[in-house]
């Protein structure tokens, strides 16, 4: 079966590990060109080494370069200020798809078990950052039994995983991210907070998601959650519940404030997770940033058959 070929720009710890999962994993993506800025960078000696084009000359070089037109799917794994720029360029080619990974969020938030469906028609889509892609399968896993009036995820990952992009993108992370668990996980109101853990040795992704929602069967959440976690399983493995979902009663005589809503009362959820990586290019402890390549990676392999409507 012939593969499609694709192209990563942004040559860092992200494109670098999308990069190795494409060559290892991939049933249906090639990987044909890395792009990026430095040229003295990790991942475009790798490349390079691994026979791949490469160019530090951005995506504008690389537009220039014979191997673009058979390039169909570009992988964005820069910044949310270069993306508007990248997507300024491929979206004059209709054939073309961008795959985001920063949290620019031009196109349509995709959370691959929760909105596949409804997002794969368009040639932008955003992947929201890894925060979103670990949390809201959550959110949405509790709002399909009892409806999410508010949503609250705080992301823990280890200091040495958070690369300068990602440390340049911490505003846009909690705001994708927030606005995401409304938009895909189906919350009412939702809240992003990311803490950048210094702890020697560096320790896993943790992330905890709290939602208040209406009274629903416990059990069925429970089922809900569970059934969920082996969806993200298939394409992130180190994914896994560290604790069991644990439930608290809010009275309607003893309601709490949120922000947006007022005073709400319900069934409050708690889900504690746990991301390990599958260490390809980068330390277990980074599962923050193997889940958006995994995640990326599974919707380009999907997107691969998909045709516009």
């Amino acid at each position: 079966m012939e593969k499609t070929k694709v192209a990563i720009v942004g040559s860092g710890n992200i494109g670098t590990d999308l990069m190795i999962k494409i060559i290892r994993n991939s049933d249906h993506l090639e990987m044909c060109a890395m792009v990026g800025i430095d040229p003295n960078s990790d991942g475009l000696a790798r490349a390079k080494r691994l026979g791949f084009v490469t160019t530090a000359k951005g995506l504008a070089g690389l537009e220039t370069m014979p191997e673009w037109k058979d390039i169909k799917i570009i992988f964005d794994a820069t910044s949310a200020k270069a993306h508007h720029f990248n997507w300024g360029i491929v979206e004059k080619y209709s054939d073309k798809r961008i795959i985001d990974l920063t949290p620019a969020a031009i196109g349509p938030f995709l959370i691959p078990p929760v909105n596949f469906d409804a997002s794969h028609n368009v040639r932008n889509v955003n992947m929201v950052t890894c925060g979103g892609q670990a949390t809201i399968p959550m959110v949405a896993a509790v709002n399909r039994v009892a409806k999410v009036h508010y949503g609250e995820i705080v992301a823990s990952i280890a200091s040495k995983s958070a690369g300068p992009g990602t440390r340049a993108n911490i505003d846009e992370f909690t705001e994708t991210t927030a606005h995401a668990i409304e938009k895909v996980g189906g919350a009412d109101k939702g809240k992003a907070i990311i803490i950048l853990n210094p702890a020697e040795p560096p320790v896993v992704m943790r992330d905890t998601i709290f939602t208040l929602s209406e009274q629903g069967d416990r059990n069925a959440i429970r089922t809900s959650i569970h059934e969920m976690v082996k969806e993200v399983q298939q394409y992130v493995p180190g994914y896994s519940l560290h604790q069991e979902v644990q439930f608290d009663n809010i009275p309607e005589d003893q309601p709490v404030f949120i922000e947006g809503l007022g005073y709400r009362h319900g069934l409050k959820t708690t889900v504690l997770l746990q991301v390990r990586g599958a260490g390809h290019y980068l330390p277990e402890y980074a599962g923050n940033l193997d889940i958006m390549t995994s995640a990326a990676m599974a919707t380009g392999d999907r997107l691969v058959n998909m045709k516009f409507s």
